[in-house]
């Protein structure tokens, strides 16, 4: 299966015509992560033709009100579509009594369970996993409490080899899935035929981190090094770093420093400051460092592959 990431809005703090503040959908292994929760993300994702009941797990990095306003929307949305399933929510300390503030005080009463994963930590830590994919916190430097994530795919079955398993009548359908696994398969005579006989090497799994809000911080280079694509908030260009530092962002220039460092294969600049109307000088400043940089594109799926 394909992952894919729909940048669904990309500025700061304030919405425009014609942009939208922080809200990112994932697809990874069959998948649907929502990252951040911006005001309006409800209406970007009907633009995007999400479906809403494949949405479980909802990843929110701070809350400050550009990455998170439009949560209780969306969530009251859910409940008047039918929802049932239960709905995971990760986010930083404080998020539950956020939410359920707003739900007793407008009085939404919801017809499923929010599970709440609040976040406090300040070192990275793993968050979800399952059989296919893993998720974990990458912690960030901003004004309040903050956290990236890194999705990543677990390794993938090997492939099958069916020119050589053909020449084995004693190998059956119902050998298939042990073979995928990596095992030997023993014949009747005691014969081992080794697994990478039989198969072939698995398609190589990919990995997507997230980071904003944040200053420059090499701290987390380690956490997201050789990730396939690094989404990193750039809100200022280079000639306004004391204002970058004292609220608590980056530049275009210190997110290229940052995927250069980590040696990431994609750069995704995002998080633009409103002052800026034409963007395309955040690439210009970045791909000095790190060529392979690019500007978000609203409600445009992008494959991340390796």
């Amino acid at each position: 299966m394909s992952t894919y990431l729909t940048i669904l809005g990309f500025n700061s703090a304030i919405p425009t015509v014609n942009s939208s503040p922080t809200a990112q959908f994932l697809e990874m292994e069959e998948r649907h992560f929502l990252i951040d929760c911006g005001e309006g993300t409800q209406v970007q994702l009907r633009k995007a033709k999400a479906r809403f009941s494949k949405i479980n797990h909802i990843f929110i990095s701070h809350l400050h009100g550009d990455h998170c306003f439009g949560l209780p929307g969306l969530v009251a949305s859910f409940r008047l579509l039918g929802r049932e399933m239960p709905l995971h929510i990760y986010g930083p300390k404080g998020i539950r009594e956020m939410l359920e503030t707003i739900f007793r005080i407008t009085e939404t009463h919801r017809g499923f369970e929010i599970v709440y994963h609040e976040l406090k930590s300040k070192v990275p830590e793993k968050i979800f996993e399952d059989n296919k994919v893993e998720v974990f916190t990458i912690p960030l430097d901003h004004r309040i409490y903050c956290n990236g994530y890194l999705f990543r795919e677990k390794p993938k079955e090997r492939h099958l080899n069916m020119a050589e398993i053909s020449k084995y009548p004693e190998i059956e359908t119902c050998d298939y899935h042990n073979l995928k696994l990596g095992k030997d398969f023993v014949l009747s005579d005691g014969y081992v035929l080794k697994n990478e006989v039989l198969t072939m090497p698995p398609s190589k799994s990919v990995s997507y981190a997230f980071c904003s809000d944040t200053r420059y911080s090499e701290e987390i280079i380690s956490m997201i090094e050789n990730v396939d694509v690094l989404y990193h908030e750039s809100t200022f260009l280079h000639e306004l770093k004391e204002m970058a530092d004292y609220t608590g962002h980056s530049t275009a220039l210190e997110a290229a420093r940052i995927a250069r460092k980590a040696n990431v294969r994609k750069l995704i600049l995002g998080h633009f400051s409103n002052r800026y109307g034409d963007l395309s000088v955040f690439t210009d400043e970045a791909r000095e460092v790190f060529p392979n940089t690019f500007l978000p594109k609203a409600l445009e799926p992008v494959k991340i592959s390796v």
